[in-house]
């Protein structure tokens, strides 16, 4: 807590600077907040298998927070008077230091407001999307080393962190800003190491921040963007090209026990993605989804089993076995700097049990330009429950100025 108190103050510091430069420009905000949960009994480890000898059902953090607000006159601050965004960092435990580690996060986020109830009140949301470290991930036990044998569910020190929020939020003076809501949290590595059954909290989230170079007045209304009315279908469309890659491991059943393939597998796929502008903040549209998985079907080609090393080989899988072409369904939400990608699709050109199926994608875009963005997503396959990271740069093309009002 004692570091948390100085990074507090030292962003405190920063952002009032920040406001005498520019004290009509932005809004800058500085938060605290608690957040005590409850961990969801999805494995054993969490149910009592562990070194404590009862169930872990706790969990707690404490998050430090620095948001800004666009300029009103902006366009962002127009489109998106109630839209905020920042970084933030956590310390988390889950009262078994020993087993799992007190891990820290730092992460973006984003909030804006869902509904407006009255002129001091609000119904928002908020996401965090970011990088914790400091667990203690599974460590099989040696004849020198006991290991970290029960852990089970991290195989990382390092692993992603996501989290949303629905908050209510008070504003008693023009400065200031209490909030209290619920909250859920998901960590893992997104099987680049096994084992990685991940840890889960629900919860809640109460919280405080103060302003800096301006208040936030909970505005009744927002500009709306929208397209002339002499625009075609066409002009409403605009075209996102994404690559990117990954890596993972897989585990193989085989004669009735589990093992992990040695060594890690690449990931590399390519997704284009027509989207139809159905307002400034949502579009939908399919996408081809095209991916080379390294992994996939070798339980089908063998080779044997190293017992004493507890190892298992295999054949490489035929190329065909490997690569699949599907089609989703996009919805995109878009938020100044920042857009989320939901979609939903099935392989249509493709070969092999694992690779058939429906599968979901997550997608954070954060935009470097107009055109040039960052993506970092998720693929999730029913088929064999499995998934993959999608680490990538994105371009999107075709896109036209709107209209203001």
């Amino acid at each position: 807590m004692k570091r948390l108190a100085l990074i507090l103050i030292l962003l405190c510091s920063v952002a009032a600077s920040a406001a005498d430069r520019d004290s009509v420009a932005f809004v800058h905000q500085v938060g605290m907040n608690v957040r005590p949960a409850l961990l969801t009994q999805h494995h054993e480890f969490f149910r009592g298998a562990n070194a404590l000898g009862r169930p872990m059902r706790a969990g707690f953090s404490a998050h430090l927070q620095y948001a800004f607000r666009f300029p009103s006159s902006s366009n962002f601050g127009k489109i998106f008077p109630t839209a905020y965004q920042g970084a933030g960092v956590s310390v988390n435990t889950f009262f078994n230091h020993k087993e799992i580690g007190t891990p820290s996060a730092l992460y973006i986020f984003q909030g804006a407001r869902i509904a407006r109830l009255g002129d001091r009140l609000s119904l928002d949301y908020e996401w965090n999307f970011g990088v914790s470290f400091g667990w203690h991930p599974y460590v099989r036990p040696t004849g020198e080393t006991a290991g970290n044998p029960n852990n089970i569910v991290v195989g990382t020190p390092v692993n992603a962190y996501m989290n949303g929020s629905i908050l209510l939020s008070w504003y008693p003076a023009p400065e200031w800003v209490v909030s209290a809501g619920l909250d859920v949290a998901h960590f893992s590595n997104g099987d680049t190491t096994f084992p990685n059954t991940g840890v889960n909290t629900v919860g809640l989230r109460v919280g405080a921040a103060r302003s800096f170079g301006g208040v936030y007045r909970n505005p009744k209304t927002a500009a709306v963007a929208s397209f002339p009315e002499d625009s075609r279908f066409a002009d409403r469309i605009v075209y996102d090209l994404v690559i990117y890659g990954a890596w993972n491991e897989e585990s193989v059943e085989y004669m009735d026990d589990e093992y992990v393939a040695d060594g890690k597998f690449g990931v590399i796929g390519l997704s284009f993605n027509p989207l139809y502008q159905v307002s400034g903040c949502f579009s939908v549209g399919p996408s081809l989804d095209i991916q080379y998985n390294e992994n996939m079907n070798i339980q089908n080609h063998i080779a044997g089993i190293n017992r004493s090393e507890d190892e298992i080989r295999f054949y490489r899988p035929p190329l065909s076995e490997q690569l699949a072409a599907g089609v989703s369904l996009r919805a995109e939400l878009t938020m100044p700097v920042f857009s989320i990608n939901f979609g939903i699709g099935h392989n249509v050109i493709y070969k092999g049990k694992e690779l058939g199926g429906l599968y979901n994608t997550l997608a954070l875009k954060t935009f470097i330009t107009r055109s040039l963005f960052l993506h970092v997503g998720l693929k999730v396959s029913y088929t064999d429950v499995s998934n993959n990271l999608m680490l990538g740069v994105g371009w999107r093309f075709g896109q036209k100025s709107l209209i203001i009002k």
